[in-house]
């Protein structure tokens, strides 16, 4: 582990993101929060949040930090972009995205929290819809932007057009 006995405390945040498309059908029950297995969109937030915790557990070599604030959002993209590797996806391919934003004061940063949350929230709702849509793909899952802590701020710049 790195040693962080040095460092000062700080207020430290993370926001991360990930993706995952669907066909439409599956988007359907989760608009309409009628899949099988119930709301999905309320179990993927709580697994989120509930990740934020085991973060440590799951990830050598990474410090247990306090908690002291888990948002979780989710938005649709308005332009869906399939991946050109996939060619058989069909071009209306839903995208729902997973926003969280966690928040810590301590010695060291938070941004797996907020990687593991939005992973996990993506898995949730692959495993909850899965009967409709095995085909659903996750990612990109990313860092969108940190601030606190000894490295500053970082913001995810958008991809330049070209």
């Amino acid at each position: 582990m790195v040693d962080v006995s040095g460092k000062r405390v700080t207020e430290r945040t993370a926001t991360a993101s990930s993706r995952i498309m669907m066909n439409a059908q599956a988007a359907e029950l989760v608009r309409q929060g009628t899949s099988r297995k119930g709301d999905v969109l309320a179990v993927a937030r709580l697994a989120a949040i509930a990740a934020t915790k085991w973060t440590p557990h799951l990830i050598p070599l990474c410090h247990a930090i306090p908690i002291e604030s888990v948002e979780v959002q989710f938005d649709w993209a308005d332009h869906p972009q399939p991946s050109p590797a996939d060619a058989s996806r069909p071009q209306s391919t839903d995208q729902l995205i997973c926003r969280v934003t966690c928040v810590t004061s301590g010695k060291t940063g938070i941004e797996m929290e907020a990687l593991t949350a939005a992973s996990v929230a993506s898995l949730t709702v692959y495993d909850m819809l899965k009967s409709v849509d095995r085909a659903m793909q996750i990612g990109p899952t990313q860092l969108e932007g940190k601030a606190g802590g000894q490295s500053g701020t970082f913001v995810r710049q958008p991809p330049t057009q070209g």
